[in-house]
């Protein structure tokens, strides 16, 4: 059973975030509010527990998990960025976006893609996931969290918070609720490992991206 944070959303409580900060460093696993859905995810460097969120998701370990870093600066230690990646990715973050680029040494195998070596990379606009990242002082892995069918799938769909959080609360260690009801909207993606930045998927916030293209 899953050990449950009710966080203010604008000012969460600090001894909370401690105390969350704590178990992850330690491997746990965590239902949380990003700025797009509700996320499974934990510290990137506690490989049991990368393991135990592909579990969950059932996900083979040649699918890329994305992560969520604090800021451009906190990009750079995990991804080579080009000089036009930059400039469009500055304008962007913190926001709901995902940008797919060249993974560098400090990315876990188990996280990036192995055959591309590139990785997913977040920098999420919502005062909880810039604290938790704050106090870990690692990314976090954030992988959306669906309430699979009755064929195993996992639809893109809205999900009723209390549904999401009886369907897991068994299988992570951690749920958090900040009162926001989760969204049903995924991230835009931007892939900029090659010269010529491509979006993969239109999602929250596309019209921004569209406008930026264009201009930088």
């Amino acid at each position: 059973m899953a050990i449950l944070y009710e966080l203010h959303p604008n000012n969460p409580q600090q001894r909370s975030i401690d105390q969350i900060v704590t178990a992850l460093k330690k491997g746990a696993v965590m239902l949380y509010p990003t700025d797009t859905v509700y996320a499974i995810g934990c510290d990137l460097q506690v490989k049991s527990a990368v393991e135990k969120v592909r579990r969950i998701k059932q996900m083979s370990n040649d699918k890329p998990l994305t992560f969520l870093c604090s800021s451009l600066s906190n990009i750079a230690q995990y991804a080579t960025v080009s000089d036009r990646a930059y400039r469009i990715m500055k304008h962007l973050i913190p926001g709901p976006y995902t940008f797919l680029l060249p993974a560098t040494k400090q990315v876990p195998k188990l996280v990036m893609s192995p055959k591309r070596k590139t990785t997913g990379i977040r920098v999420p606009d919502r005062l909880l996931c810039q604290e938790l990242l704050k106090s870990l002082g690692n990314p976090l892995v954030s992988t959306s969290a669906h309430i699979p069918d009755e064929e195993g799938e996992y639809p893109t769909m809205y999900v009723e918070k209390a549904l999401l959080f009886d369907a897991l609360e068994n299988q992570v260690d951690i749920i958090i609720d900040n009162s926001i009801d989760p969204g049903f909207k995924v991230s835009t993606i931007l892939d900029f490992t090659t010269d010529e930045p491509e979006v993969v998927r239109q999602g929250l916030g596309w019209q921004e991206v569209e406008n930026w293209l264009n201009v930088v």
